[in-house]
Order: C-alpha cells, then sequence, then structure tokens
C-alpha cells in the first residue's frame, strides 16, 4: 500500500468512452484501492449533450464516493479538457489515464513505480505508430522541425498517459498558454522525466487532417524558430535567382547568348519584368501568411479567453 494521494484525469470525447465508462472506473477502483491510501477519479465530460449520470450511479458506493465530473459547457479542444482535469487535482501523483489502456489499470503502478525512483513526469512510450502513409509523412516532418527548431525534448511515440508529480504539475498550470499543444509544454516545465514502453501502438485518434494540420502550425509557430528560418531561405533563394537573371540579361544584350548557350535577339525587357514581379509577388504573399499566423497566435493570446468553461460539477 502506498501511502500517498493520487489523482486519475480521464476525459470522455467520444460516446465509445462512455459505453466504456463503467469498466474504466470499475478497472481504475480495483488498482487504486488496492496500492493507494487515498485517491480520486476526475472525469472530464467534454462531449455535446452526453451525461455520465446514469453510468456512475449504478456503481458501487465506495467507488462512487471518489469520482468527481466535470461536464464542460461545450466541446473543447481536448488539450484543454485536460487542463480543467489538471486544474481540479488534488493528488500528490496526477495520472492521465487514457480510455485506450481501460483493459490494464495496472499501468497505473507501474508509472507510480517508475516516478519512486526520482522521475517527476513518467509517461507511456508506443513501439510503433500506426496511420495511413499521408500522415505518417505529415508526422515525420512535423516532428523533423520541432526536432531541428527548437530545443524540445518531444517524444514522436509518447501516448498522452503518464503521471505527473505535484510539483512538477504545479508548474506546468502556471503555463496558461491559450493555443497549448500539451507534449511541447510537458518540454518546457522540465523536470527528471523517463518513459515506460508498452505493446500498444500510436492510433490515429479519428481528427480529420485539416485539424491535424491546425495543430502543428500552434506547435510550429509557437515552440519553434522554423517559420523565421523559412525566410532566411526564402530571402537566400529570391537573391540567388535575382542575381541569376540579372547576369543572364547582361550576358545576353551584350552577347546575344545567355546561360545556357541559346541565342537571342535583343531583350525587349517585359518578359523578364512579368516573370520578375510575379515571383517576387508570390514571394511577398507568403510572407504575409506566414506572418498572419504569427499575428492570429498573438490575437488569440491577449483574449485572455478562458480555455474551457465548466456548466456543473456533480459528486456522488
Amino acid at each position: 500500500m502506498n501511502n500517498c494521494f493520487i489523482s486519475i484525469v480521464g476525459v470522455i470525447d467520444h460516446r465509445e468512452d462512455l459505453f466504456r465508462l463503467p469498466v474504466y472506473l470499475n478497472n481504475l477502483f480495483g488498482v487504486l484501492h488496492e496500492h493507494f491510501s487515498d485517491f480520486e477519479i476526475i472525469l472530464v465530460n467534454n462531449t455535446n449533450g452526453l451525461r455520465l449520470d446514469d453510468k456512475i450511479e449504478a456503481l458501487e458506493s465506495s467507488l462512487k464516493q471518489n469520482i468527481f465530473v466535470l461536464n464542460l459547457s461545450s466541446p473543447v479542444n481536448k488539450n484543454h479538457a485536460v487542463v480543467a482535469g489538471l486544474d481540479r487535482s488534488n493528488g500528490d501523483y496526477t495520472v492521465i489515464f487514457e480510455f485506450d489502456f481501460y483493459q490494464k489499470p495496472a499501468i497505473i503502478q507501474a508509472l507510480f513505480d517508475e516516478s519512486s525512483k526520482g522521475n517527476d513526469i513518467v509517461y507511456l512510450r508506443a513501439k510503433s505508430r500506426e496511420s495511413n502513409l499521408r500522415f505518417r509523412l505529415f508526422y515525420k516532418l512535423f516532428y523533423w522541425i520541432l526536432r531541428n527548431y527548437s530545443t524540445l525534448q518531444v517524444d514522436d511515440r509518447a501516448h498522452d498517459t503518464r503521471i505527473i508529480s505535484r510539483r512538477a504539475l504545479n508548474s506546468l498550470l502556471r503555463l496558461r498558454e491559450n493555443l497549448r499543444y500539451m507534449k511541447a509544454i510537458y518540454s518546457i516545465v522540465g523536470f527528471r522525466t523517463t518513459s515506460l514502453e508498452v505493446d500498444e501502438p500510436l492510433q490515429h485518434d479519428g481528427s480529420g487532417f485539416g485539424e491535424k494540420f491546425s495543430t502543428s502550425l500552434v506547435a510550429i509557430t509557437s515552440f519553434t524558430t522554423f517559420l523565421r528560418a523559412l525566410l532566411l531561405w526564402i530571402f537566400v533563394g529570391s537573391l540567388g535567382f535575382l542575381i541569376f537573371i540579372i547576369g543572364n540579361a547582361l550576358k545576353v544584350k551584350m552577347t546575344n547568348v545567355d546561360f545556357f548557350g541559346d541565342y537571342h535577339d535583343a531583350v525587349p525587357g517585359w518578359t523578364f519584368l512579368v516573370v520578375l514581379t510575379s515571383i517576387f509577388f508570390a514571394i511577398t504573399c507568403l510572407i504575409l501568411y506566414i506572418m498572419s499566423i504569427y499575428l492570429s497566435n498573438i490575437y488569440e493570446e491577449i483574449k485572455h479567453r478562458p480555455m474551457y468553461i465548466i456548466e456543473s460539477v456533480k459528486r456522488f
């Protein structure tokens, strides 16, 4: 028996999670009651209109009295729903426990044992990632940018399930960014971090490519210098192209032969101006688009809107 208070945070995003909820809770209760002196289970209802009461009322009273339900007024980004649960965590340790592992509650004890060795954050690491070719290429590019254009230590095979010590959680909750990418937040917080490898692969969570792309833009613009480096590449490339075009034009004017050995009559200049204007117009548009991303992120942050709104809180 571990003489500590542990909090479990679970986010219900889909109807399938609601169907698995009784088994999820009963499996958790078996491990928590056996291994921990005190515990609480915080459920964040991040669905549109689904209620958990009927599923929970049928459970044993010894389990229900440890359940704390947060009903959000409307669905929010899953990262924000996790923060809602973390804000209300009171434990010495907090475990974010995904429904994907509801049949393996013993993972909680394994995470706690690893954290007892002096680790403040311990996460589950998959041996592989399962997704179609389009998403695999997308993930490779995204994590390549994170590794090469930031100081973040982000594991591309990390599950969301992890245990966090009280001091690490207190530091994490001080970072109140509205545009959140939780894996980056964990890296910023620091503290001693390690992982446990599990057989369960990382699977696609069902979100569309557009949503994934938007999340990646948030992470790239908020936590890396990639776009700033991209602007430099664009400048250097356009400068080199400009030098080539000018040199080619001067060579044709003086010799009537270009760099490729082709003969030309006197250059009227019209085609050259059109090409050059078009190229720089496209570059200007790209730069404006990149700047608009930064401005949009700044706008989202300075509004200081709440990351979530709780409709009701219920104890059983």
